[in-house]
């Protein structure tokens, strides 16, 4: 039962993370692990406050290459 509620909490904060046009932070770790294994990754509260700075405040964005 409680594996069941985990997956349908994960389904759905992705959903809620593609309404709202956030980014997803395990896909952007996924991506830093495969792609630029030499760089430090951001936590979770820096990686969430990077891409609220990206798409409100005119940051640089945190797009790869």
């Amino acid at each position: 039962m409680l594996d069941k509620f985990r997956k349908l909490y994960q389904k759905s904060d992705r959903f809620i993370n593609l309404l709202v046009g956030m980014p997803s932070y395990d896909k952007y770790v996924e991506h830093m692990k495969t792609k630029h294994p030499e760089k430090e990754i951001l936590s979770r509260r820096e990686f969430f406050k990077e891409a609220l700075e990206a798409r409100y405040g005119g940051g640089s964005g945190m797009r790869c290459c």
